[in-house]
């Protein structure tokens, strides 16, 4: 998901989508530790979605 996409979703939304992929990474993770998986840079790119999903509530948060 791109910057742009994120910025047109509401705060609601945001929220909402970050306990998803929160939910995704640790699960991602786990799995990883198990057996490792096909494509380990999916971690990465989750973690980093996180991030950016974390960052855009920030800046809405400061700008109401």
């Amino acid at each position: 998901m791109k910057n742009s996409e994120l910025r047109g979703l509401s705060l609601d939304e945001l929220k909402s989508k970050l306990a998803v992929e929160k939910e995704s990474y640790s699960k991602l993770k786990f799995a990883h530790s198990v057996t490792p998986i096909e494509n380990p840079m999916k971690i990465r790119e989750t973690r980093k979605l996180v991030a950016r999903i974390q960052t855009e509530i920030r800046a809405k948060e400061l700008s109401k």
